[in-house]
Formats: structure tokens, C-alpha cells, sequence
């Protein structure tokens, strides 16, 4: 079998991890690519090496130096995110497909650097207004942080199209079941 590459994106707020925790729960050769990042893990509930790879901003930027990256993003000033080869190529010897949840950006540089092998998924919600209300629900940012993500989430929006797929989540249940669906299709072909 030849693994495959799912990449989902989406603004903050529309919903796109949780789908895909629920895909890797309902597909069982969908494996989780997890990303490296300079941020700090959200308190108690992100774990090293399971949500992502907690690094330095001096031990990114080696593996940077050493082309172990096979995409990276500054997202926000000084803050850093990227996609580690070996986890990748880690998930396809396993003979699996690997799904990414990356941002709009990284998952546009995934799809160039992948190719054919990869269906990209841009989830998006309604409107802004509705990614606003979700990131406030959460109670995980601060006013400041809460801005800076939904003006980000306005620009991402404008990204939809660059994407295989646009899948608009307005309903969990009915996202999940569309998600499925365009997932089992792309992996099966």
C-alpha cells in the first residue's frame, strides 16, 4: 500500500480538529501527523510528543539548518510551527495514510510538496462571526489573543480556494459525516 496525505485546515474555531480526531477514530489507516512548534502547550491539556513537538526556537531552527522540515511557518510573530520529514515517512513505512491539522498556510506548502498524494481540506465555518463566538466559548484566549486569531481566522478565509475540498462546518455531525466520505474516497482511488 501506498501511504496517502490528508491535509486539514481551517481557520481557528471551525472546527477542523475536532474532525479529524474523529476521522482517526473512524478510519483506521488515517494516522496522526503530529507538528513541531515553538509555542508553549495550552495549560494541562497538550502533551509532548502526543499534541505536538514543544521545541525551542533555537531547536527548530537547527532542525530548520538540517532540512528536517518538510514545511514550516512562522504563524505568529516569534512563534513557530512545521511539519518533521521523519513523521511522515515514520506513518508510511507503518503502511499507513497520514493526516495532518496544520495551518492554512502550512497545509497550502504540504499540497506543493506532496503532490498528487495529498487531498487538501479547507473546513471553514459560515462566517467570522461564527468563528468568533466559537473561540470565545472556548475560554482558552485572552482579548488580545481572541483578535489576533479572528482577524488571522479573515485572512485564512480568503485561502478557501486554493484547496481540494472546501467543507463548511455548520452542523459537527453532518461534517463528520462529509468528512468521511471525501476522505474514504480520495484514500480508496
Amino acid at each position: 500500500m501506498t501511504g496517502k496525505a490528508i491535509i486539514f485546515c481551517a481557520p481557528s474555531g471551525a472546527g477542523k480538529t475536532t474532525i479529524v480526531k474523529h476521522l482517526i477514530k473512524t478510519i483506521p489507516s488515517l494516522k496522526f501527523s503530529i507538528s513541531a512548534t515553538t509555542r508553549a502547550p495550552r495549560g494541562g491539556v497538550e502533551e509532548h510528543g502526543k499534541d505536538y513537538y514543544f521545541l525551542s526556537e533555537q531547536e527548530f531552527q537547527s532542525k530548520l539548518a538540517q532540512n528536517e522540515l518538510l514545511e514550516w511557518q512562522e504563524v505568529y510573530e516569534g512563534t513557530y510551527y512545521g511539519t518533521l520529514r521523519s513523521e511522515v515517512e515514520r506513518i508510511w513505512l507503518a503502511g499507513n495514510h497520514v493526516i495532518f491539522d496544520v495551518d492554512v498556510i502550512g497545509g497550502i506548502n504540504l499540497k506543493k510538496a506532496i503532490g498528487d498524494r495529498a487531498l487538501s481540506v479547507f473546513v471553514n465555518a459560515e462566517s467570522v462571526e461564527v468563528l468568533r463566538e466559537r473561540l470565545e466559548n472556548r475560554n482558552t484566549e485572552s482579548a488580545e489573543s481572541l483578535e489576533k486569531r479572528v482577524g488571522k481566522a479573515a485572512e485564512e478565509m480568503k485561502y478557501a480556494d486554493q484547496f481540494d475540498y472546501v467543507l463548511i462546518n455548520r452542523e459537527l455531525t453532518d461534517a463528520f459525516a462529509e468528512a468521511e466520505q471525501v476522505v474514504n474516497q480520495f484514500i480508496s482511488s
